[in-house]
């Protein structure tokens, strides 16, 4: 990929944040959803709210606009003695009766119902931060050989990327894993206090959001990858393509469905991997999404590969060790997760060696590695003496 070509930097962010909305007691809010714009949405349970901000041409600008959609949603919220629970880990549930289906009609009320039987509630309280982005038209076009019709070189281009990026994904979670205690209710009924079982990010580690199983798809084309998707849904392995637990997702504009795939062809990439970082006000700081721009462009520059089985449960077990709490344990192809990232990050480096802007930021990332610098690790030492009540004091400031 050509660092000269003048659209390079260029894209389409956007972004979707869960969160779950509390009483002014710190408990699981059990009201309705009290939004009617659908930039307002849940997404399992009814206090579960979902941002979906619009699609903008810099990060810049979807910050600005998560923003201000935030600051709508607490003031909504603040009218009904409700706050917003800016944490990957749910707050304490005094039951399962606090954890409400959301309150959609038909299909999409029976689905949920059926992942609740299938996974427990529990797990779906879970929440994350989704960045999706696309390149624009005007980047492909200048990159696009001719050699094919344009949509097929296009859903070509993201469908290679989609396989370093789940090869990689291991590299963003270590680097913005920040949800390493959890109120020991998760775990069951009855219980209460302070837990922690060497997870820098629970919903990215083994306890996670994953299927019961490894799926292994087809990567051969993105018409293979959909029928083996489309496999396991007949078999009934899988409810729905939304069921596949993956770090990152192909999708087409609109409905997202593997026949709209087909149909509509690829519109944008969907990073799934970044938990709710309750030390940024908005739950994610702009300088990590900036960074997964560069990652994204630098993952496009790399060589095609047969994504074996093989390498896809590599890629699922590398995942889930990246989301461990001590760094120093944690093995990435069977190397020190300091020297696999360190060594990812200085080819970044030489990559972008004449962009002083994207330096400073890989710089920043460095740090996380060479200075134990990660999220996790402040997020552990503010909140260890009791996650309840200190995580409540904190989002209500």
């Amino acid at each position: 990929m050509d660092l000269r070509n003048k659209y390079i930097f260029d894209g389409l962010f956007g972004l979707e944040r869960e969160t779950l909305r509390v009483t002014d007691m710190g408990e699981m809010a059990k009201t309705p959803h009290p939004f009617t714009d659908d930039r307002f949405s849940r997404d399992f349970c009814e206090n579960q709210l979902e941002i979906v901000t619009p699609a903008y041409g810099s990060i810049k600008e979807l910050m600005d606009g998560l923003n201000e959609l935030d600051s709508t949603a607490r003031r909504i919220l603040a009218d009904r003695n409700e706050y917003i629970w800016l944490n990957s880990n749910p707050p304490h549930i005094k039951s399962s009766e606090d954890i409400i289906t959301a309150e959609f009609s038909g299909a999409k009320y029976d689905y949920r119902e059926k992942l609740s039987r299938r996974y427990g509630k529990r797990l779906m309280l879970y929440s994350g931060i989704h960045f999706n982005f696309s390149f624009t038209d005007e980047f492909i076009r200048s990159v696009y050989d001719g050699r094919e019709e344009y949509e097929e070189f296009k859903n070509a281009l993201y469908f290679r990327l989609s396989k370093q990026v789940f090869r990689y994904s291991w590299l963003i979670v270590l680097l913005t894993a920040a949800s390493p205690l959890y109120d020991l209710s998760l775990d069951s009924d009855g219980l209460s206090g302070t837990g922690f079982d060497g997870y820098a990010s629970r919903r990215n580690g083994e306890k996670g959001y994953w299927n019961k199983f490894v799926p292994i798809l087809d990567y051969t084309d993105l018409n293979t990858y959909i029928a083996s998707i489309n496999m396991y849904i007949k078999s009934g392995e899988l409810l729905s393509q939304g069921e596949l637990y993956l770090p990152m997702r192909l999708k087409p504009a609109g409905e997202n469905s593997p026949d709209a795939l087909i149909r509509h062809g690829v519109n944008h990439i969907e990073l799934r991997m970044f938990d709710v970082n309750p030390l940024a006000p908005l739950g994610i700081f702009e300088e990590d999404l900036c960074f997964a721009h560069y990652f994204l462009i630098y993952l496009t520059q790399l060589p095609d590969f047969e994504f074996t089985p093989v390498l896809q449960e590599t890629a699922v077990r590398n995942h889930k060790s990246a989301a461990s709490y001590d760094i120093d344990s944690i093995q990435i192809n069977g190397y020190p997760a300091r020297d696999a990232a360190m060594g990812l990050l200085e080819d970044m480096t030489e990559y972008f060696k004449d962009f002083p802007k994207v330096i400073s930021c890989i710089e920043r990332e460095k740090t996380k590695i060479t200075r134990n610098q990660r999220y996790c690790t402040r997020v552990y030492e503010m909140f260890k003496d009791d996650f309840q009540y200190k995580m409540f004091d904190f989002i209500k400031k």
